[in-house]
């Protein structure tokens, strides 16, 4: 359980998410996946990252278990810094990170999926940000990655999930398969970007970065600042509480 990686032995490294039930991070968590994740691209042998995970779904955000029952604000703020720390990692990794989704994909899993520089779903898989229904905000920045500015206007106020097949549509997934395909077909296409030359694909990985016309990690603390605004109102706290309470 947690986060773990392995390597194939042919440049393709794949970390693994594994919160039982439903993959919802913990504090060190999204601090373990960053290091996965940095540490992987920083490994010369490393052509390609593959993120996936287990159980019944990709990742449902954070742990707001953990922030409840947390003393002050310590597990919110550590939430907020290992979420800007996960994202960012997968977005500054040296290689290609391909973003392997199945079933569920929502908050902070948006967050991780939209700095993927590829995404491959299951049939089945659906995205959403229920952040307005939690008395927070934040990856917006990312979800405006996956869809057309206005989409992303709804889907945020509303909380409302969108299909692997519609973002298919609009392009920010690759490729949808059914469920038992999803490693088979994320590591062939990793498979397919390891073959190439490793010194000219880090170059073209920080080439795309450098010419991203959107500031992911300044807009997403952005983002985060209301979080702390909504909190310190009391907003926050009887949103969370009344989501725990069902």
């Amino acid at each position: 359980m947690g986060i773990s990686s392995s390597s194939n032995g042919s440049g393709i490294v794949t970390v693994t998410v594994d919160y039982p039930p439903v993959n919802a991070v913990p504090v060190r968590g999204w601090f373990d996946l960053a290091e996965a994740v940095h540490s992987a691209g920083q490994d010369p042998d490393t052509r390609v990252v593959v993120l996936r995970a287990r159980g019944r779904g990709f990742c449902a955000g954070v742990d707001i278990k953990e922030i409840q029952n947390g003393h002050g604000h310590e597990a919110l703020i550590g939430a907020n810094r290992g979420c800007a720390a996960a994202f960012g990692a997968v977005y500054d990794c040296a290689v290609p990170v391909i973003a392997a989704v199945h079933g569920f994909c929502l908050g902070g899993g948006v967050g991780l999926v939209g700095n993927a520089d590829v995404v491959i779903a299951t049939e089945d898989a659906s995205f959403g940000l229920p952040e307005v229904d939690r008395g927070a905000l934040g990856a917006a920045t990312h979800l405006a990655r996956l869809v057309p500015q206005h989409l992303m206007r709804v889907l945020y106020y509303t909380a409302r999930r969108i299909s692997a097949h519609e973002l298919h549509h609009h392009g920010s997934v690759y490729q949808v398969v059914p469920a038992a395909e999803l490693d088979t077909a994320a590591s062939a296409l990793a498979a397919e970007i390891a073959a190439k030359d490793p010194r000219v694909i880090r170059c073209a990985k920080e080439a795309i970065n450098g010419i991203d016309p959107q500031p992911v990690h300044r807009s997403y603390r952005y983002e985060q600042g209301f979080t702390f605004e909504l909190t310190l109102s009391g907003v926050a706290d009887r949103a969370r509480q009344a989501f725990l309470e069902g």
